[in-house]
């Protein structure tokens, strides 16, 4: 491994226990090494900031959130990322804390006040015993064969820089990228709400949202100009895929007139003060605890910047819209995990390098967050000779195990949902009930889980 003028690797040398290497202080690093450090191995993070940013990034904190402020769903029982929090929760998740520290009223969501949950990593980072944070860019995958007994994770986030993801490729046989984008930012104060409405779809929640509507005509002269607005230029060695997961909003136009009315300017569950359900409605999310400015819901997207004031704009409640920040779209890389990666995200070829984070092909915060989590807890079973945790597709953390180390013609990046948990024994019709059912199994699993290895570790 090869480290730039950031510094030198230093590791912690103990004559008793084995000694961790994280790369990458986004999510998945900054949950992992906590989990390693806390548990008493002696853990070096390194972080390239504030050495040298990503085109996304510009905090010199850890856990710095680069898209949405949202961890998505805060409902166990009836949304697979709520579930997933959960459980997390349960298996002492630094990141999930961090998050319910520092939320912000957003209906059914966890969103954050993004300056305060990174700050609230970092000084949690800084303090925890049996941890060296180290800045300076890792250039190469760690030769930990030659550091003794070592066990590394490479958790360098979907934006690997250039010289670290050619050390992968060449590793291990190529990789993959796609692209992810993220939405407008506006003040609070420019929005209209003579022409807006507040209120959480069916009800639900204390009425956070903003709600712009649209009748017939506005909505369709604003899809015939977001179809029409010029988009950035990509640079010439990105290619155009496109998650499905993270759609620029002008790309989901593209697929028909009216496929933002039946997604995400759905208005089904959302009543104006006239009591009558608008044609289509955009929905505004707090961006801070503050709410001083807030996020256009859904609305990723790759148009040039003046594009984006001029068509957003043509919304009524945000004609006079101040746009704090701009929507950007990015590459992001990850591997071929099923054949790179075994279930507890260690390497085929060497059972002491791991990956984790969106590199491994999960996607979302708090996906990226437990696949750090995930790794850090199998390397402590190992260090610590203690019982191994064993997550089968009953919760979400195994069925995201699941998913990156099964073999599949078309590997493509997954978020927590219920279908990739494993079926009932007894089919339930009603999804609501069927949701609740699965949820009440997995957390039941995870808790069989704890308790079983604290019996076995006693």
């Amino acid at each position: 491994m090869t480290i730039t003028k950031g510094g030198s690797l230093r590791i912690i040398t103990m004559k008793t226990k084995a000694k961790a290497l994280v790369i990458g202080g986004g999510l998945a690093g900054s949950e992992a090494a906590y989990y390693l450090a806390s548990h008493g191995i002696p853990t070096t993070l390194i972080e390239m900031k504030p050495k040298k940013f990503t085109p996304a990034h510009e905090s010199e904190n850890y856990g710095e959130l680069v898209c949405s402020n949202s961890l998505k769903s805060n409902d166990v029982y009836a949304n697979a990322c709520g579930l997933l929090k959960q459980e997390m929760r349960l298996l002492g998740s630094m990141i999930i804390e961090a998050a319910d520290k520092t939320s912000v009223p957003a209906g059914a969501a966890l969103a954050v006040d993004r300056d305060k949950f990174s700050a609230y990593i970092t000084e949690k980072l800084k303090n925890c015993p049996n941890l060296t944070l180290q800045s300076g860019e890792v250039e190469t995958l760690p030769n930990i064969e030659k550091e003794g007994d070592v066990y590394a994770i490479i958790a360098t986030g979907p934006l690997t820089s250039e010289p670290l993801s050619e050390s992968i490729r060449t590793a291990f046989g190529g990789g993959l990228h796609f692209y992810d984008a993220s939405a407008p930012i506006i003040s609070a104060e420019s929005v209209d709400m003579s022409c807006a409405f507040t209120g959480d779809r069916y009800g639900k929640g204390t009425g956070d949202y903003i709600n712009c509507p649209m009748d017939k005509d506005e909505y369709y002269a604003f899809v015939d100009e977001l179809l029409a607005a010029e988009k950035a230029e990509l640079h010439a060695f990105e290619k155009r895929e496109i998650f499905e997961g993270c759609m620029p909003i002008e790309v989901m136009a593209s697929r028909g007139r009216d496929t933002l009315r039946y997604g995400t300017l759905k208005p089904i569950g959302l009543y104006g003060e006239d009591g009558r359900r608008p044609y289509a409605v955009l929905q505004l999310r707090k961006e801070n605890e503050a709410g001083t400015c807030y996020n256009l819901v859904g609305f990723q997207t790759n148009l040039k910047f003046p594009e984006q004031k001029r068509v957003f704009s043509m919304i009524p409640a945000l004609k006079n819209a101040e746009f704090l920040r701009y929507g950007v779209m990015h590459r992001n890389t990850y591997i071929q995990s099923p054949d790179v990666l075994n279930r507890d995200f260690s390497c085929k070829n060497n059972r002491r390098m791991f990956f984790a984070g969106q590199i491994t092909g999960v996607e979302g915060y708090v996906e990226s967050a437990a696949s750090g989590l995930l790794a850090a807890i199998h390397i402590t079973d190992e260090v610590l000779a203690r019982a191994p945790h064993v997550f089968d597709e009953r919760t979400v953390c195994g069925a995201l195990e699941t998913h990156i180390s099964t073999p599949t013609k078309d590997f493509q990046p997954m978020n927590a949902n219920f279908g990739i948990l494993s079926p009932l024994p007894v089919r339930i019709k009603d999804k609501k009930e069927r949701y609740k059912t699965l949820a009440e199994r997995a957390l039941e699993t995870v808790r069989a889980e704890i308790a079983k290895n604290d019996e076995k570790n006693r």
